[in-house]
């Protein structure tokens, strides 16, 4: 699909018609990024997005195990009753 650039003040922007906002599941706030010559935009990536999907990986590999030794804190030892 061609667009045209339009003048935004000193800057240039884009109309981008609602049925691809939404297929792309764009909302107020996207990336921008650069790549080989074209821009890309991109919806905003969630902080920690995937994290369980990866987590569940990991545990079917049996790759979730600690790498260190649990240490023992001063609420562990001292302050800590059952």
């Amino acid at each position: 699909m061609k667009a045209r650039l339009v003048r935004i003040g000193n800057s240039r922007g884009v109309r981008l018609p609602k049925p691809l906002i939404e297929e792309a599941g764009l909302t107020e706030d996207v990336e921008l990024q650069v790549q080989e010559g074209k821009i890309v935009i991109s919806r905003v990536s969630r902080v920690r997005e995937k994290w369980a999907q990866a987590a569940k990986k990991l545990a079917t590999r049996e790759e979730d195990q600690l790498l260190d030794e649990p240490t023992a804190t001063h609420f562990d030892t001292e302050e800590w009753n059952w």
